[in-house]
């Protein structure tokens, strides 16, 4: 600061400084004028040869290729207006810091181009979605696992160019035994999760978009983070669960292998009903339904009470919120139909009145 106080009380010194002042902001105008013509002739060319890949490539990196190059001109201008060493060393070091920030946000960048340029490829909208879910789910994960890393990296080589905290690192890593079991036993739940959400990656033992039955509640996977799962239930809720729960506890996955999906519908009846015109209903209601999708059409009856019949209807579906339509649909008509065709097949409670008189036989009601 006395070193800038003496330049200026001397009458020579201050056209010298004037003339510095000027190089180093026609330097800025310079570098910020060329950056500018380089945006407008990628624009152009991005329409031009209308190349989706190049136009994300100008969008992504438009503001941190910005920040690199005024970087550029900054250490350029330090070897010109530092006054003395000291000052320069310590610009010098803002200067490196800022740097690592930039790499950071144009590693940034490019991880998410890349998983754009790969997701580009595949349309998770439509129907047999199998391969396309696959990608999304390993993609998304390693996505944030990767910035994740890029952030804490950034970080500490930002903080380790300090002497200071290089010293105090020296010092911790000194006593890293204790720590580290300290720290290891803090922190296993985070970790776990993190390793968790990496496995899923890998094994995908669940996707973006499959149908799951989790705590008896059924729904569909929404979002997969690196410590947590959000499901959206049927009803529009959102369950929330651990990424570590799809390693640890069992679980049903109903698209596991493919977007179809089989439906079933249960009915109680009486004893009486006649199960080939209740079968010839199933096929009739199925072929005339839009969310059948012509593969599954079976009825069994797959338990006989004291009181009724259980029968099972399985259907097939392209996915599973058709399914659910399905299912509800037929559940409805087939009602209707033991209604208006056999109401006595319906369930019933059977009285057996026994007349107090000798030789009498029981009534049936």
């Amino acid at each position: 600061m006395q070193h800038l106080q003496k330049m200026f009380n001397n009458d020579a010194i201050p056209k010298e400084f004037g003339d510095k002042l000027i190089l180093v902001v026609g330097l800025y105008l310079f570098v910020a004028v060329i950056y500018w013509f380089i945006i407008v002739f990628t624009g152009r060319l991005a329409k031009g040869v209308e190349n989706p890949l190049l136009h994300q490539i100008r969008k992504r990196f438009k503001w941190p290729g910005f920040m690199l190059a005024l970087l550029i001109a900054s250490t350029i201008n330090v070897f010109i207006i530092a006054p003395s060493e000291e000052v320069y060393y310590s610009l010098k070091h803002v200067l490196t810091i800022l740097y690592i920030i930039n790499i950071s946000w144009i590693l940034i960048h490019a991880i998410r181009l890349f998983k754009h340029f790969i997701l580009g490829r595949y349309d998770i909208h439509t129907r047999d979605n199998l391969k396309a879910r696959k990608v999304y789910t390993q993609f998304k994960i390693i996505e944030r696992i990767l910035i994740v890393m890029v952030v804490v990296i950034a970080f500490s080589v930002s903080l380790m160019t300090f002497e200071s905290i290089r010293k105090i690192g020296v010092s911790i890593f000194a006593s890293a035994g204790v720590a580290g079991i300290i720290l290891g036993l803090a922190a296993q739940k985070v970790i776990g999760g993190i390793l968790a959400g990496f496995q899923i990656a890998i094994t995908q033992p669940i996707r973006l978009g499959d149908a799951v039955i989790v705590e008896n509640e059924w729904g569909w996977i929404e979002e997969i983070n690196l410590t947590y799962v959000v499901i959206k239930v049927w009803d529009l809720r959102r369950l929330v669960v651990p990424t570590t729960y799809f390693i640890e506890k069992p679980f049903q996955n109903w698209t596991r292998s493919d977007a179809n999906i089989m439906g079933t519908v249960f009915i109680h009846t009486d004893y009486s009903i006649p199960f080939k015109a209740l079968r010839d209903e199933l096929t009739r209601l199925l072929n005339a339904s839009k969310f059948w999708d012509g593969k599954v059409n079976v009825m069994q009856v797959t338990d006989a009470k004291e009181r009724s019949v259980e029968i099972r209807m399985l259907m097939s579906a392209v996915d599973s919120p058709t399914a659910w339509n399905l299912r509800v649909e037929v559940r409805e008509k087939l009602i209707e139909f033991l209604q208006q065709n056999y109401p006595q097949s319906l369930p019933r409670t059977r009285l057996i009145l026994e007349d107090s008189r000798p030789n009498s036989m029981p009534t049936d009601s």
